[in-house]
Formats: structure tokens, C-alpha cells, sequence
């Protein structure tokens, strides 16, 4: 699995998962349970994986949609 996005906008974060469900990327969100920790305040980003040959695909999707922005520079 590799990293396609980190942010702690839960809205992306819902965004970015309809749309890899959508697409049949499997996907995982890291760092969920860290809100318990927080406080669930928001602060701590969550982490969003996607299988590294679906990667290119996945980021395409992203940067489709609109979001490229919030993909980290690399994945541009």
C-alpha cells in the first residue's frame, strides 16, 4: 500500500473514499482511532493508502475530480 493523500479534512477524506469505492480502488484510512487520543478535535492528519499499482490510477482520479491540490506535490 502506498500513501495517496494525509490531511485532517474528514470531508476530503469521505470525498476521496466515495469516489475510490466508486472506481473499485480498494483503499485504507489510517489513523482513524487517533481521534480517540486527540480528543477528536481534528488536528492529527488521517492517512489514505491505495495499492501501489493502482496508485497512477487513483491519483488520476483525484486530480479528475478536482482535488488535485490536496494530493501531496510528488503526486501531481
Amino acid at each position: 500500500m502506498e500513501e495517496l493523500l494525509k490531511t485532517n479534512d474528514m470531508t476530503l477524506i469521505a470525498y476521496v473514499e466515495a469516489l475510490l469505492k466508486d472506481a473499485n480502488i480498494p483503499y485504507q484510512v489510517l489513523d482513524q482511532n487517533m481521534s480517540v487520543i486527540e480528543g477528536s478535535i481534528g488536528i492529527l492528519p488521517r492517512r489514505v493508502l491505495v495499492p501501489e499499482d493502482r496508485l497512477t490510477e487513483a491519483r488520476t482520479l483525484i486530480t479528475d475530480a478536482g482535488e488535485g491540490a490536496s494530493l501531496p506535490p510528488a503526486a501531481r
